[in-house]
């Protein structure tokens, strides 16, 4: 591998491994833009104690954690503008606007 990272037939076959091993991997949803729009929302969700925790079902509030993964999300919203359908584009903007309320809310009763 150079510096400049791996070359074309390395990367090939990094890829080649990594189809073999998904294939063997238990099914999940479909990986798109709106999965992972919602994979986002609902880490803050869990950051702002409104979701259970999936590792282990607690809830906790985590105003921090919560305000990065918003802020990734606010991210996503800059880089993609005018890249997006208008399906994505609207789920991304309600996802910012609850969170973003919701952090307020969260922000203002501590």
């Amino acid at each position: 591998m150079s510096e400049d990272g791996p070359d074309s037939k390395q990367q090939r076959r990094a890829r080649d491994a990594f189809d073999d091993a998904k294939a063997e991997a238990e099914a999940l949803p479909e990986i798109n833009f709106a999965t992972f729009v919602l994979s986002l929302s609902h880490s803050a969700w869990v950051h702002l104690g409104d979701a259970p925790n999936p590792a282990d079902g607690s809830k906790s509030v985590e105003p921090a954690l919560a305000r990065q993964t918003i802020d990734l999300l606010a991210l996503l919203q800059e880089k993609t503008q005018g890249n997006l359908t208008r399906e994505e584009d609207s789920l991304l903007a309600h996802a910012l606007f609850d969170l973003r309320m919701r952090f307020v809310e969260v922000a203002k009763s501590k």
